[in-house]
């Protein structure tokens, strides 16, 4: 259930980041409070993963997921450049990621 809960909360953060690039500086109303709404689910939803998951591994699987999802969102919605450091950046995240998993012991 715990994964679940930071699944969630991953989906979340990435509309809540997403509505961010939408409100244009807060200058549109409905996406400058889906942020908060968003954010707010996303940190339950993580709150509640941490009841039972190390923090080390669920941040980092947050944060990867999170960054890997904004990233391809910039790339295919906003029309946003894709470089050999932002490739290389983001196997880096997924690298680490995975060695998190594997110090704790999850498989």
């Amino acid at each position: 259930m715990s994964y679940l809960f930071l699944i969630g909360a991953i989906l979340f953060e990435v509309m809540g980041t997403t509505c961010m690039k939408i409100s244009e500086g807060f200058t549109k109303t409905l996406p400058s409070v889906l942020i908060f709404v968003f954010y707010g689910i996303s940190f339950i939803l993580f709150t509640l993963a941490l009841k039972r998951l190390e923090v080390s591994l669920a941040y980092a699987i947050w944060s990867g997921i999170g960054t890997l999802s904004i990233t391809l969102i910039g790339l295919i919605y906003f029309d946003e450049s894709l470089t050999a450091l932002k490739v290389g950046s983001i196997a880096l995240i997924i690298i680490g990621v995975v060695g998190l998993n594997l110090s704790s012991g999850i498989h």
